[in-house]
């Protein structure tokens, strides 16, 4: 890998006091001429494309492509909606939105998470995906616009990240700068399952994502299916998913019909209908500079931007390759209000204006117009405990330290302690009285957000979660990269989910932000740092399930997606570990069943879960934390 030195050309947010003039509708109709076109595709299908080309034709200008399933034709009336941010539109591109195929005005059928087909030989007319439908719309746009530079980059946040980040492999030659944001990488890890369990708080969004159009249209077709679920909307989605009960009456009430429910429910292991969907096997020998982005706080596809950063360092060493995660939640570094936050906590002024102008700005204007130099870092990392941006060389950091959190009786966290091995700690697991993954009571949610910064006291109060926390840090206790929890697990059923978090335990004595509602008190806040949620069943293979034997001691694996975090003097670090979490994810009937999407209600049963003290929480981190800017 390329390492590039950190210097001067992203400056520091706290430097921050304004922003670049609003650009409305009436300055982009001043500056740009709209046109629409129907781009032709090999197999003959055409994808409508709109296009905003600078009325400045003195000099020649960069394509900036969004590919989108959410309707391009929402950017036809000189709205543009923040995407990209005025910082790019004023700085000068000839803007690209285009429907993918089978989506609004586009022909073609709609497929999620297209299947790549790697070679993307153009004369290979039936030889179609994301990749060779970006290749095909480059080649057009350079051979048909006027004034163009030859170059052109890409970029989108969550699906149209997957898009961006789908042009990567067999890149076309004029593609330069891909910048994949919240990108989905595998549907199995990402946005509808965690590790084998299924979001079931996404359930409405499948109304999106499941129904093919009948004709080209500019408007939202599938209204009516997510009606289904608003037109009388819950107030309390724990309650409204306790009374639907097993996932089979899903499919009954409401997506029977659906095309992309019917997939997952037919395919609930990682068979190859789901690994031939992942992008990850394909991110091979890239050639176009690449910046991935994503949030810490991202309850919808957190994995996907690490693991496509992760994956490109492996398969192309050489590549230009860049990793960006900040403070922010699914997308929020892409609007800006003033005051960073997530959920309760304040994290500093004006972090997203400091990524669009002094980050992606920089990034689009070096590869796509040879703007300043090449010096971009490797990792720019927001630390969420000490609120300021890191950068390193390498990420995860090879400074990093391991270290080991084992689990104490009396709910003792030892940190590089060896604990007590023969300990057993206990909990009884019942589906009809799971764990709420919120510490609020909230409404039916097309997809939750705040969970991922909330605080865990109403969770450390139940019985059926083991809490361990360790003494008040007398340090600055830094972690930096991978989490692996290493669980030895015993259960009278057959199946079960393991939850694992992370947690920074603050003061008694700390003071509440000016934005906490008053109910909101930070002093002895539990704030979620990391956690994820893993089907037991998958403890050896995604592929091929098995059950477990009620009471033998057995090895489950459940691997954290990366942090960034200090547990600062005066705080405790905590870990909690349990076996619901919902309506977030779906409740496992802890009966092995062959296909839980088929459950009945008789199959949920109570059962006792054992955690032995062997178990520890493996973590990179060093007592020093790097330096921020």
């Amino acid at each position: 890998m390329r390492r590039f030195i950190f210097f001067c050309l992203f400056s520091s947010p706290l430097f921050i006091f304004s922003q670049t003039p609003k650009t409305d509708s009436a300055w982009v109709s001043a500056n740009y001429e709209k046109h629409e076109y129907f781009i032709p595709m090999r197999d003959g299908v055409k994808l409508f494309t709109l296009v905003y080309t600078p009325k400045d034709q003195a000099k020649k200008w960069p394509f900036l492509i969004n590919r989108t399933c959410y309707n391009a034709s929402n950017y036809g009336h000189y709205e543009l909606h923040g995407h990209p941010s005025d910082y790019l539109v004023r700085d000068g591109y000839i803007l690209v939105f285009q429907d993918v195929r089978g989506r609004y005005m586009s022909g073609g059928v709609f497929t999620n998470m297209t299947p790549n087909i790697p070679g993307n030989d153009p004369k290979n007319k039936k030889a179609v995906d994301e990749s060779s439908d970006t290749w095909d719309t480059i080649d057009w746009l350079v051979k048909n616009i006027k004034n163009n530079n030859g170059r052109a980059g890409i970029y989108g946040i969550s699906y149209p990240g997957f898009y961006s980040a789908a042009s990567l492999p067999d890149a076309h030659p004029a593609l330069k700068a891909v910048s994949p944001q919240a990108p989905i990488s595998d549907f199995f890890f990402d946005d509808f399952h965690h590790m084998g369990t299924y979001l079931e708080s996404y359930t409405a969004a499948f109304a999106v994502f499941g129904y093919q159009k009948e004709d080209t249209t500019r408007n939202d077709w599938f209204m009516d299916k997510i009606m289904r679920f608003y037109a009388n909307p819950a107030a309390d989605g724990y309650d409204f998913f306790l009374k639907m009960g097993p996932l089979k009456n899903i499919t009954e009430k409401y997506h029977k019909d659906n095309f992309f429910w019917n997939e997952i429910i037919s395919h609930p292991n990682y068979d190859t209908f789901w690994q031939k969907r992942s992008l990850l096997p394909h991110l091979k020998n890239i050639k176009p500079a690449v910046m991935t982005v994503g949030g810490w706080f991202d309850a919808e596809d957190l994995y996907g931007p690490i693991n496509i950063y992760k994956t490109i360092e492996k398969t192309t060493p050489g590549a230009k390759n860049t990793i960006v995660m900040g403070p922010w939640g699914h997308g929020d570094w892409a609007r800006e209000n003033g005051k960073s936050t997530h959920n309760h906590l304040y994290f500093g002024d004006s972090i997203s204006t400091y990524f669009q102008r002094d980050v992606e700005k920089v990034f689009f204007a070096h590869y796509l117009k040879d703007e300043g130099d090449e010096k971009f870092p490797e990792a720019l990392m927001f630390n969420t405990g000490t609120k300021k941006w890191e950068k390193f060389d390498v990420w995860p950091p090879a400074e990093a330290q391991n270290f080991s959190l084992k689990f104490g009786e009396n709910g003792k966290l030892y940190v590089n302690e060896p604990g007590k091995d023969d300990a057993v700690f206990e909990y009884i697991s019942d589906p009809a009285k799971p764990v709420p993954y919120t510490s609020q009571t909230e409404g039916l949610t097309f997809t939750p957000r705040n969970y991922m910064s909330d605080d865990q006291r109403q969770a450390s109060r139940r019985p059926d979660v083991l809490t361990f926390q360790t003494d008040v840090l007398t340090d600055d206790v830094t972690i930096a990269g991978e989490i692996l929890a290493k669980l030895k697990v015993a259960m009278s059923g057959t199946d079960a989910d393991f939850i694992v978090k992370l947690i920074d335990v603050y003061p008694d004595n700390h003071p509440n932000y000016e934005h906490n509602p008053k109910n909101i008190k930070m002093g002895g806040y539990q704030q979620l740092v990391r956690s994820e949620a893993f089907r037991g069943r998958f403890r050896n293979s995604f592929e091929k399930p098995e059950p477990f034997e009620p009471g033998v001691p057995t090895d489950v694996d459940v691997p954290l997606q990366d942090v960034l975090h200090t547990f600062k003097k005066g705080h405790r670090i905590m870990i909690q570990v349990h076996s619901t979490w919902f309506p977030f994810i779906d409740r496992n009937p802890q009966k092995y069943v062959e296909n839980i999407y088929e459950a009945n209600e008789e199959d949920f049963i109570k059962s006792t879960i054992k955690v032995f003290g062997s178990s520890e929480v493996r973590a990179g981190g060093s007592q020093k934390p790097k330096k921020g800017f």
